[in-house]
Formats: C-alpha cells, structure tokens, sequence
C-alpha cells in the first residue's frame, strides 16, 4: 500500500499521445485454482477494429490475492504478454481500473507506469467513488468523483445495458478515454479490445 501510494505520484492523468494507429487489449485471469496466471493481448487496427495479432502468456502467481493490490499479482504476466507481440499498441485498454482505485494505482495504471504506454481502464464494477445516474442513452456517460477528485466516467455503452468505468491509466485524460471507449464499442457492452482479451483470458477463445 505504501508502494502504491509513491507510485500515484508519478500517475499522468492528461492527454499525452499523438496518433492512434493500433489499440490493444489486456485482460488477467488465472488458472490451477489461482496458481497460474493467464494474461491476454490483442493487437487491433484503432480504425477498422480488426483484430491483428493475439498473444497468451503464463506465468506462475507470484502473489496471493489480497483486495486492492491486484495489479502486483496482475503485471508481471502482463508485460510478458505485451513483450511478445510483434509492436506495442499505442493505445491499450485494461480490463480493470485505472486511477479508480482507493490509491489511485489500478492495473491499468500500473501497467502504464512500468511499460510507459498510453492505458485506459475499463471496468465492470466500480471499486470507489460515486456517481449520479447515467441517462438511458447511447455514449451519455456521467463523473465518478471521489470526494472533490474526478476519478473517470460512469459510461452506458449501450441502451439498457448496466455502464462501464472508464478511467484513465496514463497518459490521457477522462474525456479522451471515455471517447476512445465508445469509439471501441459495437455492439456488445464492453469495447472490442477488451471484450477479445477477455475472452482469451478467461479460455472461451
């Protein structure tokens, strides 16, 4: 916890990219009952959503699962899933949270801070903070705030269908990585890029 909250001062939470040619999706699971961990990159064209290249890596867990500091548990499979894809993305989005987190250090950040790439956090469920209800209509979206801090957008995909927390990772901002989501999005809940790591991850692929 101590290590999180010295690693939330370097967080950069402001756009900070330039041209998006390709995005990525990350997403960790685990596998033997929590003893392997499973981490999933997908390589996309930003434009087209084509799918360009995938990688799974597999690594043994090197840290028990304690509330709050997944992303120690999560990166190191992470950045070996990264490492073995032909070029970085320029933009990744993480299933998880970005500053969304208690200390402000979700996996997405933390996965930015330590490879230096551009990273969104996209979550199902939110971690911390609170929001007013989100309109029942296509790509409204609505602030999470902690207190007096904006921590990233309450976004509704798609009509009827529960939102998303978006929140950025590093190197960009809440209103680009809300735009950047929606931008993914078709016509599943989650944006392409995380809904194929996901299903990768998670071996439905």
């Amino acid at each position: 916890m101590a290590l999180q909250k010295e690693l939330a001062a370097y967080r950069h939470s402001e756009d900070d990219f330039g041209a998006i040619d390709t995005l990525g999706g990350m997403d960790i699971g685990f596998e033997d009952g929590g003893k392997t961990t499973r981490a999933a990159a997908v390589l996309l064209d930003a434009a087209t959503l084509e799918v360009l290249e995938t990688h799974v890596a597999r690594m043994p867990t090197r840290m028990p699962y304690i509330p709050g500091l997944l992303s120690f548990r999560e990166v190191p499979a992470a950045l070996q899933a990264l490492a073995a894809l032909s070029r970085q993305p320029d933009l990744l989005m993480v299933d998880g949270h970005g500053i969304a987190h208690p200390r402000r250090v979700g996996v997405a950040t933390h996965l930015g801070l330590v490879s230096g790439l551009v990273t969104i956090g996209v979550a199902k469920k939110r971690l911390t903070g609170s929001h007013a209800e989100v309109p029942n209509e296509r790509g409204a979206w609505v602030a999470l705030v902690d207190g007096d801090e904006t921590l990233g957008a309450v976004l509704r995909t798609r009509v009827s269908v529960k939102p998303v927390f978006v929140s950025p990772g590093y190197r960009i901002g809440i209103q680009a990585s809300a735009q950047w989501v929606m931008q993914a999005a078709t016509r599943y809940k989650l944006p392409v890029p995380t809904r194929e790591a996901d299903a990768l991850a998670s071996r439905r692929r």
